[in-house]
């Protein structure tokens, strides 16, 4: 509504809705405050919606935890980390939490390294996914090893490091586990 239209509804002059604008920090008299109350009980929701937007925006959402995992493949084998979760021991792939701001590609490179002391280099991406088993927004990367080998550098994260070869993947990791992009770049059939 324009100025004068919304006077005209609320039954007031329109001097008193610009001074609104002018002044927009003041506070209504009590009698005024009861003119607009009635008039928002009495609005449509689609209108009450927009007024809450207008009165109190959005809050940004927070961003969901995204981790950046690197296949680094190095001729017919695989770089896999066997990943200390609480008391258990389990196989994967190396990974990394990607911060806001931070590029997924260079994230898997960084932690590959700080992981395992293997240099690798992006060569796709196989696409992303929200995780099944740890609810997280997962980004799979396909890697070709530059040079290093495979050794524990996070004992706190990792009990060891290793390249494996691709056909013997499945006894690592659970097929139903492995992202099927994953599996298809690798040649693996399960």
């Amino acid at each position: 509504m324009t100025n004068e239209s919304f006077a005209a509804h609320l039954k007031i002059a329109p001097r008193t809705v610009a001074k609104w604008h002018a002044a927009p920090d003041d506070e209504p008299s009590s009698q005024m405050q009861r003119i607009l109350d009635t008039a928002y009980a009495e609005a449509d929701i689609s209108v009450r919606e927009r007024f809450k937007l207008l009165i109190r925006p959005p809050q940004p959402q927070a961003a969901a935890l995204r981790v950046a995992i690197a296949i680094v493949r190095r001729g017919a084998e695989v770089l896999l980390v066997q990943r200390r979760d609480g008391g258990d021991l389990h196989w994967q792939f190396p990974a990394g939490v990607v911060k806001p701001g931070a590029e997924v590609a260079a994230v898997a490179v960084k932690e590959t390294r700080a992981e395992t002391g293997v240099h690798c280099t992006v060569r796709q991406a196989l696409g992303s996914r929200l995780h099944p088993t740890t609810g997280v927004e997962a980004s799979y990367l396909l890697c070709d090893h530059l040079m290093g080998e495979a050794s524990n550098l996070d004992p706190a994260e990792n009990a060891e490091a290793a390249f494996v070869p691709v056909a013997s993947l499945t006894r690592f990791i659970p097929p139903d586990r492995i992202y099927r992009p994953v599996l298809d770049a690798l040649g693996v059939s399960a």
